[in-house]
């Protein structure tokens, strides 16, 4: 395959990452929302542990455990950040109307 070849490879692969990356963060969401309401922080360094363990043993290269790490680290922030953003979102839906705003 020549270079044009390849990297409407890499552009087809990255296609499907980004899928993959908002389908987890959908997932993630979900989970969030689960946490929310069992009144579990959104940080959880055992699950976060255990996740980049797994990766690490899922990977067969080229990149190496350290790599893998460090992107994945990067995408379980990334969720994070989504989640408290949500989080937020949804207090400020269900808070009650600013009693001291005048009615227009």
């Amino acid at each position: 395959m020549d270079v044009a070849g390849l990297r409407r490879r890499i552009d087809a692969l990255d296609e499907q990452l980004v899928a993959l990356l908002n389908e987890r963060s959908a997932c993630a969401l979900a989970i969030g929302r689960l946490k929310e309401l069992a009144g579990e922080p959104v940080y959880q360094p055992t699950r976060e542990a255990e996740v980049l363990a797994h990766v690490r043993q899922a990977n067969t290269g080229p990149l190496d455990d350290a790599a893998v790490t460090r992107l994945f680290e990067r995408i379980i922030d990334e969720a994070r950040r989504v989640e408290r953003l949500a989080a937020r979102a949804a207090h400020e839906q269900s808070a009650p109307p600013d009693a001291g705003r005048a009615e227009q």
